[in-house]
């Protein structure tokens, strides 16, 4: 078995001629000459070995044939590390030299079962890039197609692949490269695409996964373990976004950014100063060039839409209005896909990925027990909503703000520390936390649409007349769940806490 470190960047066929012509490529020497690779990946019936993260395919190349079985490892930001056997392939499959027992039973339970699944036939050449320092690193340009019955998918990308050297020298390689290229890090395989593609399975939002740190690593590698995950989160709904209408993409992906800051915020006693202040500002800027977009489609979707759906009151002037703020969507959403530029957000994620494996481990730092680091930074932000809250029991829109934004922190910084606690009653006061943060949050949407909604009506009084209809009617759940939100937080704050 060998471990194949790897890091995979998408680009589009129009920027080929670019790529062949850098200097970091044009002058790299040939491993061989370009070649054609036919793949066929195999499965069950039922896709057992997808579903158990096996992958096993055939390949030909010219005259010669392989057979290769790999396994599911950990990827993000494209870079992705996972086990590898590969073996010549005489028509029959073979699978006596897989070290891994539960692997190799599993193939083994299956091989009378084995159908073609689909195929990917592409074109590779393959340069050798020597920076230095004993570093020796694979650039193979792939070109080509997925085919998995009568659908198909485009085959274009750069693989980077280790052959001597660290991880984050592949990072280092794609920052040099992305500085004057349009090239954005994928964490799907071929093979992962090709079961995409055979299955049909839909593009979703990708949602915030679940906190993966344990009580044995530093500060600094729970720091980054939970960096990651909200990477993969951005990644996905940045590439996902600039492709498809659905606003949840564009909300999940400033949720990544938000959790990220939050997470910068947190580990900041832990971390370099001028790593944080420096990716806390670009992710700040980066995460405001989508906030108009998802503003007005909270506007239009849960200010304006149940009103209208529920009354016929004021119904031309609120026809109006509505016809208004939909055309400032469509604006804002326009604005947005042309913002959203995937060669911008793809160095974004290479070079936070770079900065991330480049991180120090200061020794007294390293050696400090995570659960006493957690404990500390999460009384001090109790101490900070406790504070906010004070204020806000005079329910003026600021104060109810400050609140909201203070509770956000604590809420991410309790879903970051939960497994360091104990479950249940962790859990039971994120739900309160969680419940309390998302009532601030609809007191903040109708304080956003005031402004908005009266900016866009102007000074026709008929339209304005309709926007403070919209308000009266929110305004018995508005004073509702603002109350509550304040009465809930009394309560919790003047309780125990799960962190001890």
């Amino acid at each position: 078995m060998s471990d194949e470190i790897e890091l995979k960047l998408s680009l589009p066929r129009a920027a080929l001629p670019r790529l062949r012509k850098h200097p970091l490529i044009a002058g790299a020497p040939r491993d061989g000459n370009a070649v054609t690779l036919e793949n066929t990946y195999y499965d069950t019936a039922d896709l057992s070995l997808h579903a158990q993260r096996i992958g096993l395919r055939t390949r030909r190349h010219g005259r010669t044939w392989l057979q290769t079985v790999k396994c599911a490892g950990t990827s993000t930001g494209g870079l992705t590390q996972r086990p590898e056997w590969e073996r010549p392939f005489d028509g029959a499959f073979d699978f006596s030299e897989i070290d891994a027992p539960k692997v190799q039973k599993r193939l083994h339970r299956v091989e009378a079962e084995l159908a073609p699944v689909f195929t990917t036939r592409f074109r590779r050449e393959t340069r050798v890039i020597e920076p230095g320092d004993g570093t020796r690193i694979l650039l193979m340009i792939d070109t080509g197609e997925i085919v998995a019955g009568e659908h198909s998918e485009p085959i274009c990308e750069v693989e980077l692949e280790l052959d001597q050297g660290r991880p984050v020298d592949l990072l280092v390689l794609a920052c040099r490269l992305a500085a004057d290229l349009p090239l954005f890090p994928g964490d799907e395989s071929k093979a992962e695409r090709g079961y995409r593609l055979h299955l049909g399975t839909p593009v979703e939002p990708v949602r915030a996964e679940d906190s993966a740190i344990d009580a044995g690593q530093s500060p600094v590698e729970a720091f980054r373990t939970l960096a990651q995950s909200c990477v993969r989160q951005w990644q996905a709904n940045a590439l996902a976004a600039a492709s498809h209408d659905d606003p949840e993409f564009i909300h999940q992906l400033r949720i990544s950014q938000r959790r990220l800051r939050s997470l910068l915020r947190l580990f900041a006693p832990a971390l370099p100063a001028d790593f944080v202040a420096d990716w806390s500002d670009r992710l700040r800027m980066n995460a405001a060039s989508f906030g108009d977009a998802r503003d007005l489609d909270v506007l239009c979707d849960e200010i304006l839409a149940p009103v209208a759906a529920t009354t016929d009151a004021e119904g031309v002037a609120l026809e109006r209005l509505l016809g208004v703020v939909a055309e400032a969507r469509e604006k804002a959403r326009a604005e947005v896909a042309h913002r959203l530029d995937a060669a911008a957000q793809g160095r974004l994620l290479i070079g936070f990925m770079a900065a991330l494996h480049a991180l120090p481990t200061d020794s007294l730092i390293g050696s400090a027990r995570l659960r006493t680091f957690a404990r500390l930074q999460l009384e001090g932000l109790r101490k900070k909503v406790r504070k906010r809250l004070r204020a806000a029991h005079d329910m003026k829109p600021a104060h109810l703000h400050g609140l909201r934004i203070t509770l956000k922190k604590l809420r991410y910084a309790l879903e970051f520390f939960l497994p360091l606690m104990p479950r249940k009653e962790a859990a039971r006061y994120l739900r309160t936390v969680a419940r309390t943060q998302s009532a601030l949050g609809f007191v903040n949407d109708i304080d956003v649409a005031r402004t908005t909604l009266l900016g866009q009506a102007g000074d026709d009084p008929e339209l304005r007349g309709a926007a403070a209809f919209v308000f009266g009617w929110h305004a018995p759940r508005y004073k509702r769940l603002g109350t509550r939100a304040v009465r809930d937080l009394d309560a919790l704050l003047g309780g125990p806490n799960p962190w001890g």
